[in-house]
């Protein structure tokens, strides 16, 4: 006699919520801060929308292709502990073979730092002589006394050129002036107040004092005037540096591409390679863990606990975007000499990967007996061309995909332009998920109130609102208010958008249908968006971008509100929410006869006719 197999639901719950909270730390230890990353890079905001538009692209194929071969040959398990290590290897790949722009990263870094520290931080002497901007021309110091304003054929020599420069040694500050060399011809120009310097193969530096030798001899370096052999090149700029040479030194190994692809499209194309890879491991793991979780409840008649499991991953979301910036923001703009504390980001996520390994083996995935394999993702397309509203709500959730992927990807790049640190970036996305996690609660009140059609166009009113006010952003915390209205931007109208779809879905079909709307439809929007929002950044700025952004949203309100009354309400008997209601609002008396779903359900489907 055979032992029945117990399901403890309890348990298995418990292990899908530490697995997505851990799970939940780790991703957004990186994800949200990696398009400062692809800045600090050098690479400019077409390049970065190209990048991010890919890795979207690469989940709409990649997500539900190797879920549904993984299902078909009983390998989830292995899938998903796969792209877990490939996840936490990809993380630290990142961190070996892509040199970042130091001058880039000491210009935001230094913002965090006290008076005193930016002193002794390395580069940063450079920074509080020249300036944060990276300009192309030299500006040659002011000289005491200052010159006269003197004719355009003025020859007159110029031997040396003194400057002064503060420094910190041992707590105590330090005055030093240094006596460089400077060109000794002055080149005759149209006007008086346009001249060129150039370089005189007869000057020669003096004496370097031996107490600041290093000092001096790395802003010699910097400022680009060396010995006498040297004198016959053009002056170069401060922030092109020798160090900085060394750094952004990347060899691909092919010589072809050596002699096409100048230093910045080198960086981008190794980049491309290794997004390319990491999306194709990551993307199947969120749509194979919770199909997974998903055929477990189900096949103990427990789908209703499923919807809860979502809030374990936002807390630690929450979590790990906070966690990372504490422990970056009391950190020096370099852990070493050339390992930069952005890369404590990429080691948070490594870990928290291996973290989530070790949970994957006892992660409840029910194995099915059943022969036959039903593509439900192609019933789920089928029903979005057959019906209105569906497509209605399929455009909405593009255009929010697109729109949401712009603040997504140059959010931060906003925040960094007003002297913003990552502190107030983690904190701005926690708050937003938090609030999520809050209304959730009062989701019910929510839609008594308010009916789907109208909680879909406040979410998107929001949206448009943390849009315009994104554009005019004035100071580094101006952005933490805003951030309560993506409760109702991201939380409700997704909400919104899912009990639409049950309405119109036919038996089996509800999910598929979600996964078609959130994971195919919103990720194409995404990418186009991404790809878009770059370009448009390269032409116009990131402020005229949130501004178009905010008119697009309001305009397809107004189709909104004119296009959905019109369409025929096609709404069918949901046979597994009759089967999932509470016996509490079952009544066999002719009182309480209309809380019975059947006769409700039966009534909707009479009017039809």
């Amino acid at each position: 006699m055979s032992v029945t197999k117990q399901w403890d639901i309890s348990r298995a719950l418990a292990i899908a919520g530490l697995f997505h909270f851990f799970h939940g730390i780790g991703k957004f230890c990186l994800i949200p801060f990696l398009t400062i990353f692809f800045r600090y890079l050098g690479l400019s905001p077409s390049l970065v929308g190209v990048i991010i538009g890919l890795r979207h692209i690469v989940h709409v194929f990649a997500a539900p292709l190797c879920s549904c071969m993984a299902r078909s040959n009983s390998k989830r398990r292995v899938l998903i502990t796969t792209s877990l290590l490939v996840s936490a290897g990809a993380g630290l790949a990142f961190t070996f073979f892509l040199p970042l722009e130091r001058d880039m990263v000491l210009r935001h870094c230094n913002v965090s730092l006290p008076w005193k520290e930016k002193l002794t931080t390395p580069g940063a002497l450079d920074m509080e002589m020249y300036g944060p901007e990276d300009n192309a021309s030299f500006l040659v110091p002011q000289v005491s006394p200052a010159p006269q304003v003197v004719p355009s054929n003025f020859t007159e020599p110029v031997e040396n050129l003194t400057m002064e420069a503060t420094t910190m040694e041992k707590g105590e500050t330090v005055n030093m002036t240094l006596t460089l060399p400077v060109p000794t011809e002055l080149l005759e120009t149209n006007s008086p107040h346009q001249k060129k310097l150039k370089q005189s193969s007869s000057s020669k530096p003096k004496e370097k004092s031996p107490t600041h030798k290093d000092e001096v001899e790395e802003i010699s370096s910097d400022v680009g005037l060396g010995n006498s052999s040297e004198s016959s090149s053009e002056l170069k700029p401060p922030n092109q540096s020798v160090h900085k040479k060394k750094v952004r030194d990347l060899t691909l190994g092919f010589p072809v591409l050596e002699n096409l692809l100048d230093n910045k499209h080198k960086i981008f194309l190794v980049v491309f390679v290794m997004i390319v890879v990491w999306s194709m491991f990551t993307a199947p793991l969120k749509w194979t863990a919770d199909d997974s979780l998903y055929e477990y409840l189900d096949f103990v008649d427990a789908t209703d606990r499923h919807g809860k499991v979502w809030i374990w991953s936002h807390m630690g979301a929450c979590i790990g975007s906070c966690a990372i910036v504490f422990l970056i923001e009391n950190l020096n703009c370099f852990l070493t000499a050339n390992i930069p504390r952005i890369y404590l980001h990429f080691y948070g996520y490594s870990a928290f990967m291996v973290v989530t390994v070790i949970l994957s083996p006892f992660y409840p995935i029910h194995v099915s007996k059943k022969t036959e394999h039903t593509n439900k993702t192609m019933k789920a397309l089928g029903l979005i061309g057959s019906d209105g509203r569906v497509i209605l709500l399929s455009v909405t959730v593009f255009l929010t995909g697109a729109i949401w992927s712009t603040a997504h990807n140059f959010l931060f790049w906003q925040m960094q332009d007003v002297g913003s640190t990552e502190l107030y970036m983690g904190i701005s996305v926690a708050i937003a998920l938090f609030f999520q996690i809050v209304l959730h609660f009062f989701r019910g009140k929510l839609f008594r109130v308010l009916s789907q059609k109208w909680t879909v166009v406040i979410g998107l009113g929001c949206l448009a609102v943390q849009m315009v006010y994104y554009s005019f952003l004035w100071t580094p915390w101006a952005v933490l208010p805003i951030q309560i209205l993506s409760a109702f931007s991201n939380g409700a109208l997704i909400w919104a958008v899912n009990a639409q779809t049950n309405d119109v879905a036919t038996p089996g079909t509800e999910r598929s249908l979600q996964l078609v709307l959130h994971c195919l439809s919103h990720d194409c929007g995404a990418s186009v968006g991404s790809l878009a929002s770059g370009f448009i950044i390269s032409a116009f700025g990131i402020p005229a971008l949130y501004q178009a952004c905010s008119v697009t949203l309001l305009l397809w309100i107004a189709v909104f509100l004119l296009v959905h009354p019109r369409l025929p309400h096609i709404k069918k008997i949901n046979y597994s929410r009759l089967l999932a209601a509470d016996h509490s609002e079952m009544s066999d008396s002719d009182d309480e006869q209309e809380r019975d779903w059947l006769v409700k359900a039966m009534k909707d489907e009479d009017k039809q006719w």
